[in-house]
């Protein structure tokens, strides 16, 4: 016993062998946590009718994730009636095997967006993202009126297409060629419509 507290004792009168000790507990725990979630994550498969985005969807997606959208918008519908009754079937994993980060989110100052492709129409959402009170009056989400004007950066989207496919997305090579004809004068704001008119749109329910 006296043996042991003297290895104690040794190790916390030592700051930098204890500060060792701790980054290596902290490594291993962290390792024993995050290994068999990211083991899992691999193995998660796309739900039936699930596909990659499209170049024009896929600019979309980069333009909500620029613009903050998914800080009053999440993408993740729960287990409860209330939750479907107001915005359809539950979410799952499968849905979201093509989204680097996910969108699921767990903040809404806006409603969830989970399902809201075809809900509207394009022109609908046109006018709600350059004059969101023009179609919500009550609405505190600001205008961004300066994704009409802008245009899409097709090489910069092909050039993603590429490091998805990397990363197993299953993108074929005409695809990728592909996307710059697909966004030829396309605005962000074509863009940012076609991706939320796609959402829930895609898979069956497993």
């Amino acid at each position: 016993m006296k043996l042991q507290y003297r290895h104690f004792a040794a190790i916390e009168k030592h700051a930098g062998l204890l500060g060792i000790l701790i980054a290596f507990m902290v490594a291993f725990g962290g390792l024993a946590e995050i290994t068999p979630l990211f083991m899992k994550a691999h193995e998660t498969q796309p739900a039936p009718g699930i596909e990659p985005y499209d170049p024009l969807r896929l600019a979309g997606r980069d333009i909500y994730v620029r613009e903050g959208c998914y800080a009053c918008h999440t993408q993740m519908i729960r287990t409860l009636r209330f939750e479907t009754q107001r915005y359809g079937d539950y979410s799952v994993a499968g849905e979201f095997v093509y989204d680097r980060p996910f969108q699921w989110g767990s903040k809404r100052t806006g409603p969830d967006l989970a399902r809201v492709g075809g809900k509207y129409s394009d022109e609908w959402h046109r006018l709600h993202l350059l004059n969101p009170r023009a179609v919500v009056p009550e609405s505190n989400m600001p205008a961004y009126p300066w994704l009409a004007d802008a245009l899409v950066d097709a090489k910069d989207v092909q050039a993603r297409m590429r490091a998805l496919k990397r990363l197993g997305d299953p993108y074929d090579d005409a695809e990728i060629e592909g996307a710059i004809e697909a966004l030829e004068g396309k605005t962000e704001l074509d863009a940012l419509v076609a991706y939320l008119q796609g959402l829930g749109t895609q898979g069956e329910r497993q």
